[in-house]
């Protein structure tokens, strides 16, 4: 089978595609034909080894989170009725070596979830880091809920920093369809269009003088969840913004930045900050989000393209390391890799 590996870190060049024998799936495992691999930020910061020892965890990797596809095999104690599901995966190549950059890819079943019928590969491949980071970004709050579901957001205000992001469009679609009024934050025209296409009720250019101001006509008694990509840079707009006992979801780092917060006034509103590293939270809240998802795509929730708000940006198995250079450079929208 072709393959996509890297055995040392450093830039997109350090990829390359090579022939391996298919695996074969162990206890609990499943095989999954991939069709479609999808690119996420933390694919080319985990091959340049960003915030570690610049070592690689195994002596060969093969990158990329998430993908979808079809069940070929199942190891024992995996039902045999598995072989032939459509599938989507998640964290894929999270501690272990083999992600979904390659035309077969092993993994525990749990982690291969039923891609309900007419739901497309892309999807499929979309889904994984963004929408379960969007989920648990939601679910945080001290007020709840632990899981969405249409309705559970009702009468609350939800900010989303980075709206036209992969994350923030998750979080744009999950939190209306739980009942939520959706206000996001863009830098531009163009972002605006696929936030509003996302379904945000309201978009604000955060490079504004007054978008706080602008928030805060949409939301007179102040935002009760923020879903935030880059919580130093918009501390300040953020304390402006929040309703009391509001919280902070922050799931990115500004690139390593100090956050600085003034706390005592956040103290007086018992304002929450709380970060979210998907690939860490606890078991239960990760079932919790699979669940959720798996939910809202049943409800033709969380479409992807351009007309959805996320524009797809396709590329071969063998220009992986112009897909991952193009995540790297900040391509808005969705990076896909045709696998199959």
């Amino acid at each position: 089978m072709r393959a996509v590996v890297y055995s040392q870190t450093g830039g997109p060049e350090v990829l390359r595609v090579v022939e391996r024998p298919a695996p074969e799936p162990g206890s609990d495992e499943v095989r999954v034909a991939v069709q479609v691999s999808g690119v996420n930020p933390t694919d080319w910061k985990a091959r340049r080894a960003s915030g570690g020892d610049g070592q690689l965890p195994f002596p060969e990797v093969v990158p990329n989170q998430d993908g979808a596809g079809t069940v070929d095999a199942v190891g024992d104690g995996v039902d045999p009725s598995r072989l032939g599901e459509r599938v989507w995966l998640w964290e894929a190549a999270w501690q272990r070596a083999d992600g979904t950059a390659q035309e077969y890819v092993v993994l525990p079943e749990r982690q291969a979830v039923r891609l309900q019928d007419g739901v497309s590969f892309d999807v499929g491949a979309s889904l994984g880091i963004p929408a379960l980071t969007a989920h648990r970004c939601l679910t945080v709050s001290e007020l709840g809920p632990h899981r969405l579901a249409p309705g559970v957001l009702a009468g609350r205000t939800v900010l989303v920093a980075g709206g036209a992001g992969a994350v923030g469009h998750a979080a744009i679609q999950l939190a209306r369809w739980a009942g939520a009024r959706v206000v996001t934050t863009v830098s531009g025209d163009d972002k605006a269009r696929l936030a509003h296409a996302a379904g945000a009720n309201h978009v604000v250019n955060y490079r504004s003088s007054d978008a706080a101001d602008q928030i805060r006509r949409f939301a007179p008694a102040g935002v009760d969840i923020l879903v935030e990509v880059a919580p130093a840079a918009n501390a300040a707009l953020d304390g402006a913004v929040l309703a009391p006992n509001g919280t902070v979801a922050a799931y990115a780092t500004d690139g390593g930045s100090e956050l600085g917060l003034a706390v005592g006034d956040l103290m007086s509103r018992n304002i929450r900050y709380q970060f979210v590293l998907v690939y860490t939270v606890p078991r239960a809240a990760k079932d919790e989000a699979v669940a959720g998802v798996v939910a809202a795509v049943g409800d033709g929730v969380l479409p992807v393209g351009a007309d959805a708000g996320l524009p797809l940006h396709r590329f071969a198995l063998e220009q992986t390391a112009e897909a991952h250079g193009a995540v790297e450079g900040g391509a808005v929208g969705k990076v896909l890799i045709d696998v199959g």
